[in-house]
């Protein structure tokens, strides 16, 4: 994918801009970003195009392992835990090559633009053959995964992820042996070969405290710091996680994490769900970011995070499908706030507009696109817009846009998605690969075979 060279107009019959919704709206894009926003435009300009429904700003998919679309309708069978779940997991990435990957990719990528996602940060760790010998390119798992997002239309930000360690002090086990570049040093010298491209930004991540030893987390913080580029880290996400930190450092994995330095503004948690009240107030303190990814954090009965304590301590939060049990980031957000109802019992922690920002703006910020996720001149000219007219979506003023989106909308309502000022999606359709069921369907049977 490349920016778009050509100006175009887009008119909006209702945008949502920040704090509100407004009918009417003129968009004009040129070479892939907004030139112009101009609101009270009651009638469609000549030969503008024409986006009915609500239109937000691009949503940002924060947290994504795509292989895991793999999974989906295999891992929901019967009971078990997280790591009866990750056998079944490591089954499935012992398969991958850089071709079945690419083509998995490119269609789970595509299954995000159907949803209005324009930007996917990408927890990338499978990096070499099955026995952990690297490819001719070392880089070649990951190369598959840009070249799929550039297909699909979307923008990538790779976090390409260090995985050094089954557990704390142990070494990979037999599953793990692709994932590992050896020493957090042998991981930097391979991702300083990746580059950057108009649609992929090459970020950094920490698997866990578990897969990376105290010893080598900085030289992961200080690649990132270096290139100002994003780090994302799971974090907390497992109580035996922090019992067995606990045991090998007499710390909690976040303040292991500060310690050596890796929390700070352009870092995120992924998940970080078992925290303590002091572990709150380093993320918060540090402007960490939150990742939540609520559907996977359900699926695997996980827990419900302390999002709200969190972004009062001053932590960023941003949503993600993880485990895309399901791709839908609308479901995310109101997932956010409908699991702290369940758990507090009180109602509105966070306005619909709030919801929506995680979704957009912060999320995309998170991924280092912090000129992404608003309608404004000068932003990136990404944007979705979902159905008023649905059966799920029909009867709700348009100004109440936002909380019908949140509240009420799917995946299944976004109409069109513009990424760069292109269409990737128009009417539902994506307009780059034709037939996105079935290119998910060959990839996942391709795995199986």
């Amino acid at each position: 994918m490349t920016p778009t060279q050509r100006t175009c107009t887009y008119w909006l019959e209702h945008a949502w801009l920040d704090t509100y919704v407004e009918p009417g709206v003129c968009v004009e894009a040129a070479d892939g970003r907004i030139a112009a926003v101009r609101t009270g435009v009651p009638t469609p300009p000549p030969g503008a195009e024409i986006l009915r429904g609500l239109t937000l700003p691009g949503l940002a998919n924060a947290h994504s392992h795509a292989f895991h679309r793999a999974l989906r309708g295999r891992t929901q069978v019967g009971s078990g835990t997280f790591w009866t779940w990750r056998e079944v997991m490591y089954s499935v990435a012992e398969r991958l090559t850089p071709e079945t990957y690419r083509e998995l990719a490119r269609a789970v990528y595509a299954e995000m633009a159907l949803a209005g996602v324009t930007s996917v940060g990408e927890f990338h760790y499978v990096h070499h053959a099955p026995d952990g010998t690297p490819y001719s390119d070392p880089n070649a798992m990951g190369e598959a995964l840009v070249d799929a997002a550039a297909e699909a239309g979307i923008r990538i930000t790779l976090l390409d992820t260090a995985y050094l360690s089954s557990g704390f002090g142990e070494p990979p086990n037999a599953h793990q042996r692709r994932f590992s570049d050896g020493t957090a040093e042998a991981w930097a010298e391979r991702c300083s070969d990746l580059k950057e491209r108009d649609h992929a930004r090459i970020g950094a991540a920490i698997h866990s405290v578990r897969a990376v030893p105290a010893g080598q987390l900085a030289t992961v913080a200080r690649w990132a710091e270096e290139r100002r580029a994003p780090l994302h880290v799971h974090l907390s996400e497992q109580t035996a996680e922090n019992d067995a930190c606990q045991a090998a450092h007499g710390r909690t994995p976040t303040r292991l994490l500060a310690d050596h330095g890796v929390l700070g503004p352009r870092t995120t948690g992924v998940h970080n769900t078992h925290l303590t009240d002091e572990d709150i107030r380093l993320i918060g303190s540090t402007g960490t970011g939150t990742c939540m990814c609520p559907t996977t954090e359900r699926d695997l009965a996980d827990g419900i995070g302390p999002a709200v304590a969190l972004h009062a301590a001053g932590s960023p939060l941003s949503l993600g499908s993880d485990s895309h049990a399901v791709i839908d980031l609308l479901e995310e957000a109101r997932a956010m706030e409908l699991n702290e109802r369940l758990r507090s019992r009180t109602r509105g922690h966070w306005t619909a507009e709030a919801l929506l920002r995680a979704a957009s703006a912060d999320g995309h910020a998170a991924l280092g696109w912090a000129d992404a996720g608003i309608l404004e001149p000068g932003a990136l000219a990404d944007f979705t817009t979902i159905a008023l007219d649905s059966v799920r979506t029909a009867g709700p003023s348009p100004r109440h846009g936002a909380e019908t989106a949140v509240f009420a909308a799917t995946a299944a309502d976004v109409r069109h998605t513009v990424v760069g000022g292109r269409h990737v999606v128009r009417d539902g359709a994506h307009t780059l690969v034709p037939d996105v069921p079935r290119a998910l369907a060959d990839a996942v049977e391709a795995l199986r075979a």
